[in-house]
């Protein structure tokens, strides 16, 4: 058990309605805003049932877990694979019976956020492409060669040292399943979670306020809408949780796992409980109907799942450099880990602002200079350390910290 869990079973054995250190005053003198006070764990009921739902984010996470186990599948068809990724209600394309009569896709939430792309559609449908391209290159490219050794602009396969782990990659040493997955962390669940769900436009579109303050319900619901919508950005994060209000982390390959990842650093032990506790004390504060707190805390967990993500991609980046002069399929397999979080940089949010971290424009230049040439068969130390500084030198943290 990581110092997450232990903390979180230490604050569960005190009761789920005492009163922690998540307090937060009145606001500012004379606003009358009233005191919210988080619950120790994300539990919030009205008249004895839970008002917390977040079946969709739940539904959505299982299909990307499909799908990412599918395209290292070489008896899938590009045909499969995108009618999974773009999945029709009704159509047989998943093991659970209840994925397959869901009408939700992962596609049309992919690059599908209010503050980043409801009036940029053009850069969207290249993001969605983008996810479109990894799958036809997969099956095209890397699967007719799967049983071949790989060289530098051949796809194939390469050998971790030692007898470790086979990985399979294309002709510039990118493994495109590793690219899917690492950037649907960004361009789903981050995106969803910080740019959509997390923002004013979603939060308090249309009367949600006013219906928010009159504790007015979601039709047959037992939420308002307000509640409803700060819960989807929470089940992006722990809608695989076996018990959701109190989370253990590691729970799916996204965004789960990698916060788990960087927790258990550390560098940078206590961004879980951080992230957690923002999450239940802005859910308070709905429920308090004070939007001040509510939206400092949505500030905060911008701030912290954006560093997840340049976190990850300055220690695969490290970790793919210090693996290149002797193991290429280790150092193949990190970078293409990095490729993927880089990819994701897009999708993260500078608190106060309407901006990522990195613009799509600075990602496609990061991109561009690893796929140069042979891509990583061409990488060099200098180059690799360059590119980790710039990422971290936008951050609060070294790359020495990150990469290590």
């Amino acid at each position: 058990m990581n110092k997450f869990i232990l903390g979180l079973v230490a604050i569960a054995t005190l009761g789920l309605t005492s009163c922690t250190a998540d307090d937060e005053g009145s606001g500012p003198t004379g606003t009358g805003a009233p005191i919210v006070t988080a619950p120790d764990t994300y539990v919030f009921n009205r008249n004895g049932n839970t008002t917390v739902s977040f079946s969709g984010q739940t539904t959505r996470i299982l299909m990307a877990e499909e799908i990412i186990a599918a395209i290292k599948n070489t008896s899938k068809t590009e045909v499969e694979l995108d009618a999974m990724f773009a999945h029709v209600e009704g159509a047989n394309d998943f093991s659970n019976t209840d994925l397959n009569a869901s009408g939700k896709s992962v596609r049309s939430k992919t690059a599908a956020s209010t503050d980043y792309f409801s009036t940029n559609t053009t850069t969207a449908n290249v993001i969605k492409a983008d996810f479109d391209t990894y799958i036809a290159d997969q099956v095209n490219d890397v699967f007719p060669n799967w049983g071949v050794t790989a060289t530098a602009g051949n796809a194939g396969n390469l050998q971790e040292a030692g007898g470790g782990s086979t990985r399979y990659i294309n002709g510039k040493g990118l493994e495109l399943n590793q690219a899917f997955n690492k950037g649907l962390i960004g361009a789903l669940m981050v995106d969803q979670m910080l740019n959509n769900y997390l923002g004013t436009a979603v939060l308090d579109a249309g009367d949600n306020r006013a219906n928010n303050d009159a504790d007015i319900l979601d039709v047959d619901k037992n939420y308002t809408t307000m509640e409803h919508k700060w819960d989807e950005a929470y089940g992006y994060l722990y809608g695989n949780e076996n018990n959701p209000a109190v989370p253990a982390l590691g729970a799916d390959n996204f965004l789960s796992k990698y916060l788990s990842r960087v927790e258990n650093d550390t560098d940078f032990s206590g961004i879980a409980m951080d992230i957690y506790n923002a999450f239940k004390l802005g859910r308070a504060a709905i429920v308090a109907k004070n939007y001040e707190v509510r939206d400092a805390q949505a500030q905060i967990i911008r701030e912290k799942v954006s560093e997840i993500i340049g976190i990850r991609a300055v220690y695969y980046l490290q970790q793919g450099k210090n693996n290149l002069a002797t193991d290429t399929a280790a150092a193949f397999h990190d970078l293409s880990e990095g490729y993927g979080f880089i990819y994701s940089l897009q999708f993260t949010r500078k608190p106060g602002t309407n901006q990522p971290y990195f613009t799509k424009s600075e990602v496609d230049g990061f991109i561009t200079t690893l796929m140069a040439g042979n891509g990583f068969w061409d990488a060099t130390p200098g180059m690799l350390d360059t590119m980790s500084d710039t990422i971290s030198a936008e951050f609060s943290f070294t790359t020495n910290e990150a990469g290590s």
